[in-house]
Order: structure tokens, then C-alpha cells, then sequence
């Protein structure tokens, strides 16, 4: 283990020239479908509720279409299959975008995660106590500021613990990235095994290194809900 970590830790864990480490692209790829997923799926939570059923419906078959759905499929037809219509073929932004496996990792990372998201936030939305709402009213909140003061900080406290296991769940996501061929973690562990015939070693280090970074995630969540949940953190 210590030959192969000497021969590989740059393209594991260091940034080699221009290329991104394993370790590297791999946050990358959690953070960056954490950060845009999340607000995404804020707004389209919002609209989830929504008691108008031309805002709700489409929100509703799009969450049910990508957890329906395995994400393997879905970065499978996002990375091969639109690429073949003609349509991305002809124009040049599309044409550009598809054609690298990382802008569809992405994609499919942070549709995914939106879809789960969405149904988590809008739960805790329906799930926000009447008696908090009145309460603003009674203030004289309405309209977006009720929202803003009242249901949206209430429901985000009430999703924190269940979107903290989508985030590790996320990490375990991007391991699927090496089907286009995305440099991260466990695409290096492959090109290691591949080079020295070692799969217990080579998958072995990948393993910690995942369990490393969900260790680090749950930390940071366990400070954060100590910090917004102190009637949980004092159990």
C-alpha cells in the first residue's frame, strides 16, 4: 500500500498541473450539485405546496421522474443519449456542453439531488406548526414576508436532519461520475488497479477516503444542528 500511495498520491489527493486530483474533483462535484441543487430545489419546494396545480403538477412529475429513476440511468441517457439527438448536434452552446463528461456529471448530479431535495424541504414546509403561521399573521405578515420570516426558516430547521443524509448520500452519488469518465476518487482507484493488478488496496484507499470526507460531513452537520436544533442536539 505505502509503494502504490508514494507512486499515486498526487493524482489522489494533489492537484497534478492542470488536472484536478481525484480527491479534488470529487468535492467539486459534491459542492458544486450541493450549492445549486439546494437552491433549486428551494424555489421548486415553494412551488411544490403551491395550491395552484399548474405550478404543483409539473414540479411534482419532475421529482417523481428522477427518484423514480436509478441516476446511473439518468447521467447514462444524459451523457450518451441526448448527445445523439440532432437537435444538440446542430446547435454549438448544446453541441459543447454535452460533449464533456463533466458538465453532464454535473447536471445529472444536481437535477438529481433538486428532485430529493425538493420533496424533503416541501415536507417540512406542510410539516411548519399552524400555530407559528397564525402567529405571524397575527403580526401582520403576509405574502413573501411571511415566508421569509416565518415558514422557510421554521421548514429548513425541520429538513435539516433529513437533508444532511441526502448530502452523504450525494457523496456516495459522485462515484458514479467515473461512467463519463470524470476523474474523481474512484476513477483513479480504477486506472490504479488497472496499473498494479491490487483491487483490495487500490478500492481499499478509495473506501477511506470516502468514509473520511462523510465523517467530515457529519461533523459539520452535527455543529450545525447543535447550533439550529438544540431540543434534538440535547437528547
Amino acid at each position: 500500500m505505502s509503494a502504490i500511495l508514494e507512486q499515486y498520491w498526487q493524482s489522489l489527493l494533489w492537484t497534478n498541473g492542470y488536472q484536478m486530483s481525484g480527491l479534488a474533483m470529487t468535492l467539486w462535484l459534491l459542492v458544486f450539485s450541493m450549492i445549486i441543487g439546494g437552491i433549486t430545489a428551494l424555489f421548486l419546494a415553494v412551488g411544490r405546496v403551491s395550491a395552484y396545480r399548474w405550478i404543483a403538477t409539473p414540479i411534482a412529475c419532475f421529482t417523481f421522474i428522477f427518484r423514480g429513476t436509478p441516476l446511473y440511468v439518468q447521467l447514462l441517457i444524459i451523457y450518451t443519449g441526448l448527445y445523439t439527438l440532432q437537435v444538440v448536434k446542430e446547435h454549438q452552446l448544446l453541441n459543447e456542453f454535452y460533449r464533456s463528461g463533466l458538465n453532464c456529471t454535473l447536471l445529472a448530479l444536481t437535477l438529481n439531488t433538486a428532485a430529493y431535495t425538493t420533496e424533503i424541504i416541501a415536507g417540512a414546509i406542510r410539516a411548519v406548526p399552524a400555530g407559528e403561521i397564525e402567529a405571524g399573521k397575527a403580526y401582520g405578515l403576509s405574502g413573501i414576508v411571511l415566508w421569509r420570516s416565518i415558514l422557510l426558516p421554521s421548514a429548513l430547521r425541520i429538513a435539516l436532519p433529513a437533508y444532511s443524509n441526502e448530502v452523504i448520500l450525494l457523496l456516495h452519488s459522485t462515484s458514479l461520475a467515473f461512467t463519463a469518465t470524470v476523474p474523481d476518487i474512484l476513477k483513479v482507484a480504477r486506472d490504479i488497479n488497472a496499473d498494479t493488478y491490487q483491487p483490495f488496496t487500490a478500492f481499499g484507499i478509495a473506501a477511506v477516503l470516502y468514509l473520511l470526507i462523510s465523517c467530515v460531513l457529519l461533523l459539520v452537520f452535527r455543529q450545525v444542528e447543535k447550533r439550529w436544533l438544540p431540543h434534538i442536539s440535547s437528547r
